[in-house]
């Protein structure tokens, strides 16, 4: 048995009981072996058996009051999964469906996907299970105090500096910042996607659905073709999606798509982002509603947009949303790239038959990097005291993006696997921290 599958065994038996965080770890692990092979000194150090592993994982209560004046009780986590090349960094998810095994899985992509930026930032992740949807602005900043009350004992501007993730934007970073302050009485960048009045960074909104579509775009003129013209899909509609959706438009696709868990709505005419943005940023509404105001376009209750005809897909809802079937369906519509929005959206059999089909597809931890590198810059102008302006900080988003792809492209290529980008993507990114690992010694 190889050490890989040695320690792939280990962990899964282990922590079985965690599927998504298995899922994780063997799609990481199995694609990395080539280079792990190459470097048989990473056995000795016991090197995957510590990258597997948090260095630390913290679990606590967060009690908070609502309206009514009744006392709730939920989980919040944070998992510091490794800090060879930097602090830690990675958003915070408040959403129902968080607990300890999507938090390790989200943590431990993140290692890789913080790597790949070129930035040294290391991996963690945090959240809660908590569900903003339906709560009043003061039940959601009590909560929000609550959470930072346990979490400020683990973060610190040059340790762990948490983001926002689904359920956790502008609003939320703001009460958590506030509650951050009063209690240590300093004002640092130990947040980032802070509002710009505070230390918050110029194109961080954008950051992650821009970059996708830089990342998408860099692929597809590698391989002598282009965004202009072609007719994409997108599934969700908050941030990522509304941003990619955009930058796509401004590069000459048509977007034809949108959703949120309800169902998904199709626009032939290509999609409205002023509607979506009204439905979406201003009236918090289902993606139902774009079609009360566009009465052209058409809802689908209960499905995903993948069985749209397309050229692109760029999937930014969220984990597993697309499937075997999903991918059969794309690549018989004669889909020719995918480049992920979301944390992992494809679940392995998809990605795989990606893969073997010869579609350009671009994982998670490359794609969706672009908010976790706008956040390092964002803690640059904190640590700095200064401001870029939007165009600086998206020039510096489009070079990150198209150098996360030469560098995972150049990988898939030195190890055998021209043009999958999945193998490409976790052997660049592995490569900087075991080297790191390695050159820490035994920690």
């Amino acid at each position: 048995m190889s050490y890989v599958d040695e320690v792939l065994q280990t962990t899964t038996e282990r922590w079985h009981y965690q599927p998504e965080f298995c899922q994780a770890v063997t799609e990481v692990l199995k694609s990395i072996e080539p280079a792990v092979e190459a470097n048989p000194h990473y056995e000795k150090g016991a090197l995957l058996e510590r990258l597997v592993a948090p260095e630390k994982a913290t679990l606590f209560r967060v009690p908070w009051i609502d309206d009514n004046g009744k006392v709730h009780v939920n989980r919040g986590y944070r998992v510091q999964f490794n800090s060879a090349i930097g602090p830690y960094k990675g958003g915070l998810r408040f959403h129902p469906s968080v607990n300890m095994s999507i938090i390790k899985f989200l943590g431990f992509e993140q290692i890789f996907k913080n790597s790949l930026t070129g930035l040294p930032i290391g991996g963690g992740k945090g959240g809660s299970d908590f569900d903003p949807k339906g709560k009043s602005d003061f039940e959601i900043m009590r909560f929000c105090q609550g959470f930072m009350t346990e979490l400020y004992k683990v973060i610190g501007p040059n340790s762990d500096v948490p983001a926002g993730d689904i359920g956790v934007g502008g609003r939320e970073i703001g009460y958590l910042f506030g509650q951050y302050k009063k209690i240590t009485g300093r004002h640092e960048g130990v947040l980032t996607g802070k509002g710009l009045s505070y230390g918050g960074s110029l194109a961080r909104t954008e950051a992650t659905g821009y970059g996708l579509v830089y990342l998408a775009s860099a692929m597809l003129n590698a391989h002598n073709n282009g965004l202009d013209g072609k007719t994409v899909v997108v599934s969700g509609s908050g941030n990522v999606a509304i941003y990619a959706i955009e930058k796509a438009q401004s590069l000459g696709a048509k977007v034809v798509t949108a959703s949120d868990s309800s169902g998904y709505i199709y626009d032939a005419d290509g999609i409205d982002l002023a509607i979506l943005k009204q439905v979406k940023e201003k009236e918090r509404a289902r993606i139902v509603r774009y079609t009360e105001l566009k009465p052209t376009a058409k809802f689908f209750a209960g499905e995903k947009p993948w069985g749209v005809k397309c050229d692109v897909a760029l999937p930014c809802a969220t984990q597993n949303e697309l499937g075997l079937d999903g991918a059969k369906a794309l690549v018989n519509n004669g889909c020719i790239a995918v480049a992920e929005g979301a944390n992992m959206p494809s679940t392995i059999d998809a990605t795989n038959y990606f893969i073997e089909n010869k579609i350009l597809f671009a994982p998670g931890k490359a794609a969706n990097a672009g908010g976790v590198a706008t956040s390092a810059l964002e803690m640059s102008q904190n640590s700095a005291r200064i401001i870029w302006t939007f165009d600086q900080v998206d020039a510096k988003l489009k070079d990150i993006m198209e150098s996360i792809y030469g560098h995972m492209a150049d990988a898939a290529v030195e190890y055998g696997h021209k043009d999958n980008f999945v193998v490409g993507a976790n052997i660049a990114g592995f490569l900087k921290v075991a080297d790191a690992m390695m050159a820490q010694g035994i920690v």
